[in-house]
């Protein structure tokens, strides 16, 4: 992971970039591996596919929904997941992967036997979803003179299908809420030349992409509300369009890096330019260009300065790109690639080969982030509550700062010993229409982690993990717009005059594993316990708006004993929250 001068290779990322490098298969003979536990299986294979070729397929299956089913939650998680690459090697100096990622995700809902006001909350208000994605490609690496070429080629998919119906009442198009049929689909060409001469290290590239999105959304915000009287006191807010977004993305990039005295001083520079043919000035080469550059300095053997100053940009999410009014206008076609400025400074402590102590300070200045004009706040604020990020109109006027330390410390396998420990201490704040900096939805303030892991004799492993992470902000409910709004859409209303003013509890949690390993001649099993949370922990979450309901939670109490008003007059508000301990132990093996 890079959190900070991140290779000018890699487009459209503000705050870091994970890179993945998958190991060939086994090319001498065909192995693998089975695991499962109570809540998945899993397969993988790998081996020869000829002299020149070898494979390595994997794939898992969940059973979380009937985990979830016995435990008595309502939600019922149901996901596979797949990835494969072969190689190829035509001759000592070109080779072929072929390389491929998926996955289903489905989330639905069952009843429970307690039913809870919590629990018949979920089941009412949140919607069902079933997605699917993939990521395909093949890429030729070939060697030259003093370095390398490479050639990808990928696609990448994203369906979506989500569905929401006022009282879980699926299927009766009158009660629909929320109706989301989208797809995102990225075709990528890229090329990347690659050089080392005399300590130089040179790439520079290009890529282009073809994006289509396709995006049908019907939502009902708000139904309209009448008085006794036949007046409108609330009018009815609705969007229903289908959007069709085809555009091409297109990139140019170049890194340069070299080692001076003795290699003790490490610089490295980069440039990246993006462009695209759908927004307004998305032909403006100097509008995104991007230079990086880092520097590490060894002031002896065990100690180093680093440092990186960088400019980053990202296009804002396709839901943004696709937004249209209802004479099919694109009404944020003048969105501009949202901007971040790095400012990094750490030191690396090595005190011996297997132990690594890192500290770092960062400042992180964000521009052109989206504000959403229905509710004048910076997507950055808006928290977990929505359905589709960005479906709405915007304009590219938001700032935001990302301000911290962090402490790292990793100690490899010794004396059968292993221990990762990090904190990162850290204030992110977004601003909306009125330019005031507050707490973006992902401002914990403090997180921390620690893994401990003990090899015993005989093939026995004790691994210990702990979490800590501050209280998440969220938003106060306006009780007013709540009680008006929960009879026909089943939600409160967020009261964004106090946004992001108040704090969850702090996350905490504790897992334990133990596990048995027993070798054989040509295989090894391994069996283990896993508790998650094991000292249960009460960890928090959002809470809801709801009415209070009857004691046997068929129906809502109201104030007058009478049936539930339209307006909600009559009901009498909750705010719930669930903060319950949930313990969750799995025993498994991995053959």
């Amino acid at each position: 992971m890079s959190s900070s001068a991140f290779d000018a290779r890699f487009d459209n990322a503000l705050a870091s970039v994970f890179q993945f490098k998958q190991r060939e298969g086994n090319p001498d003979r065909v192995s693998g591996n089975l695991r499962t536990s109570s809540s998945e299986v899993a397969l993988t294979l790998e081996g020869p596919a000829g002299k020149k070729t070898n494979y390595l397929v994997s794939a898992r299956r969940s059973y979380l929904q009937f985990l979830f089913e016995l435990i008595d939650l309502p939600i019922r998680p149901n996901y596979w997941d797949f990835q494969y690459k072969v190689t190829h090697k035509i001759n000592d100096k070109t080779t072929l992967n072929f390389i491929g990622v998926g996955a289903i995700d489905e989330f639905t809902f069952g009843e429970v036997r307690n039913s809870t006001p919590e629990s018949t909350f979920i089941l009412n208000s949140t919607p069902s979803i079933n997605q699917w994605n993939y990521t395909t490609g093949v890429s030729l690496k070939r060697l030259v003179k003093n370095g390398f070429v490479n050639v990808t080629l990928s696609r990448n998919m994203f369906d979506n299908k989500i569905d929401r119906f006022e009282d879980k009442d699926d299927g009766n198009e009158d009660k629909r809420i929320l109706r989301i049929r989208s797809q995102e689909i990225e075709n990528k060409f890229r090329l990347d030349v690659n050089k080392f001469k005399n300590g130089w290290k040179f790439s520079y590239g290009v890529m282009a992409q073809y994006v289509k999105f396709n995006n049908a959304i019907f939502n009902r915000v708000s139904k309209e509300i009448q008085d006794s009287l036949g007046n409108v006191v609330r009018p009815e807010l609705l969007f229903d369009y289908d959007a069709n977004l085809n555009f091409f993305k297109y990139g140019v990039f170049a890194q340069v890096s070299k080692r001076f005295f003795d290699e003790r001083l490490s610089l490295s520079f980069g440039l990246r330019n993006d462009m695209n043919s759908f927004t307004t000035d998305g032909n403006n080469p100097l509008a995104t260009l991007s230079p990086r550059l880092s520097i590490s300095y060894a002031l002896t053997e065990k100690w180093n300065l680093n440092a990186s100053v960088g400019t980053y940009y990202k296009i804002p999410p396709y839901t943004v790109l696709g937004f249209q009014d209802s004479t099919a206008t694109f009404l944020n076609r003048d969105a501009k690639y949202i901007r971040s400025d790095h400012y990094v400074i750490g030191t690396e402590f090595l005190p011996n080969q297997s132990l690594r102590l890192t500290l770092e300070g960062f400042l992180k200045n964000y521009s052109n982030y989206p504000v959403s004009l229905k509710d004048s706040i910076s997507l950055a604020n808006q928290g977990g509550g929505f359905d589709v990020l960005g479906n709405e109109p915007i304009v590219s006027s938001g700032k935001g700062q990302v301000f911290g330390f962090e402490f790292y410390a990793q100690q490899k396998l010794v004396k059968n010993y292993y221990a990762v420990l990090s904190y990162t201490f850290y204030n992110s704040r977004f601003s909306g229409l009125d330019g005031e900096l507050k707490p973006s939805a992902w401002d914990y303030r403090h997180l921390f982690s620690a893994l401990l892991g003990r090899k015993f004799n005989k093939g026995w492993e004790l691994g210990l993990k702990y979490r800590f992470a501050g209280g998440a902000p969220f938003t106060p409910f306006d009780p007013v717009a709540s009680q008006l709004n929960f009879p026909t859409s089943g939600v409160g209303v967020l009261d964004f005059s106090r946004l992001n003013t108040e704090r969850l509890i702090n996350f905490n949690q504790f897992d334990i594993r133990v596990d048995k390993k027993i070798n054989f001649k040509r295989a090894t099993l391994d069996l283990y316990i896993d508790v998650i949370n094991a000292l249960a922990f009460a960890n928090p979450s959002f809470p809801n708006y709801t009415f209070r309901r009857t004691d046997d939670n068929s129906g809502f109490l109201t104030t007058d004993g009478q049936a539930l008003q339209a307006d909600g007059s009559n009901g009498i508000p909750l705010i719930s929250q669930d903060q319950s301990a949930l313990v969750t132990p799995a025993i498994g093996f991995i053959f």
